[in-house]
């Protein structure tokens, strides 16, 4: 860099466009200058003799003015993030994104890995590898797009997202999640009504409000009902037991570490929310309220229901207290009822989702854990231990 800027510097040229990436051990640098004609012959002959010299490989190309309004225009097309998240080497994944972007004219400006490499030599370790692009060109063909992307992800089992890049996408601040089978990976209803004896009827309940099939908040009702004469003792039993999905410990430390501020929008019960925002120290919990009477269940509900329009009004509730955009908001859920909140969102994500969940939602997470979100984001592996150590650092302190 410092020898060609200093001949750069001789000719008095005038810089307009740069670009530098390290690839292994190779530098590869790209400049994009205007010289005055007078001096071209003079200007290629002193980089020619300048790279020779440094013992670069090197290649220098006469644009026209033509060339450069063309070039100058298609700067200015939009541009989009590609994240393509897929387990074992990725190289099919990586080829059929490759030629799916060819194929819709978009173009791949930048390519990084953003999972850690690990060693050649460990077999045991089941290899997992996210690779974030920066595209450019025109959004008239992409829904096409991902559409043909979410047949090759189905067909070669990756994940992908396609965001805009945005200043938003780059600037956000929140992350709501649905709690039962997207922070926890049981549906608390189900647990409490297996407990109480009618768990088949409540179940099949639930796996068809999840699907779509129901009016969830009928079907709410219906399935509170059924745990009339409940003790409470088996609430405070179901919240305890509960489990974390794979990698939310890591998401919220890292959210948390990064100044983010999360949420739990759930149509499940406040009981267990207040537990985990107790563990976990989530910022905000909405969820539902049972109606208890001398240390049993009544079947009642407190208050509104959360329900699926619900959920995308307290998503805007939150952002508005926050005193951020609704497109600097992430939210996160698996069911039908999640819909609304996850389109409201900046970037809605649908986890480990139902088919229609995951056909509807923009954005789809099926083979990774929650910290995949973190990719989504833009950070990297090493980003992310990087703050998890310091974090560690801070508390022992």
């Amino acid at each position: 860099m410092s020898l060609l800027s200093g001949v750069l510097t001789e000719f008095d040229t005038r810089l307009l466009d740069i670009g530098q990436a390290v690839i292994h051990s190779d530098l590869a640098l790209g400049v994009l200058v205007r010289v005055a004609v007078a001096q071209q012959a003079d200007f290629v002959q002193a980089v020619q003799k300048t790279l020779a010299d440094a013992g670069a490989l090197h290649r220098i190309t006469a644009v026209s003015r033509d060339e450069y309004l063309r070039w100058l225009a298609a700067s200015g097309q939009p541009r989009f993030i590609l994240t393509l998240l897929a387990l074992g080497d990725g190289v099919a994944p990586l080829h059929s994104v490759s030629t799916q972007l060819f194929k819709y004219g978009l173009n791949i400006d930048t390519v990084r890995r953003l999972t850690d490499r690990g060693r050649v030599d460990d077999q045991d370790r089941k290899e997992q590898i996210c690779i974030e692009m920066r595209l450019r060109g025109s959004a008239d063909q992409l829904v096409a797009l991902r559409d043909s992307l979410m047949g090759e992800a189905h067909r070669l089992d990756f994940d992908f997202s396609l965001q805009e890049d945005t200043v938003f996408r780059r600037n956000r601040r929140l992350v709501a999640f649905d709690m039962d089978s997207t922070l926890i990976t049981q549906e608390v209803i189900d647990e409490l009504a297996a407990r109480h004896g009618v768990g088949e009827q409540v179940a099949d309940i639930t796996r068809r409000a999840m699907a779509g099939e129901l009016d969830f908040e009928a079907s709410f009702r219906e399935r509170s009902r059924q745990l009339a004469g409940m003790p409470v003792s088996l609430l405070e039993e179901v919240a305890n037991a509960v489990s974390l999905n794979s990698g939310a410990r890591r998401l919220l430390r890292a959210l948390h570490y990064f100044g983010y501020k999360t949420a739990v929008i759930s149509g499940g019960f406040q009981y267990v929310g207040d537990h985990l925002q107790q563990q976990l120290g989530i910022d905000y919990v909405f969820a539902n309220k049972l109606v208890s009477e001398n240390g049993v269940m009544t079947g009642e509900v407190d208050g509104t229901i959360v329900t699926a329009a619900r959920k995308a009004e307290l998503l805007e509730q939150v952002c508005q207290q926050e005193g951020i955009g609704l497109g600097q908001a992430i939210a996160i859920g698996d069911g039908a009822n999640d819909l609304p909140m996850l389109g409201k969102a900046g970037l809605g994500v649908a986890f480990h989702a139902k088919p229609l969940v995951r056909e509807s939602a923009r954005h789809a997470i099926s083979r990774f854990g929650l910290d995949a979100i973190l990719y989504l984001i833009g950070f990297s592996d090493r980003d992310i231990e990087q703050a998890l150590s310091k974090e560690a650092s801070s508390e022992g302190a």
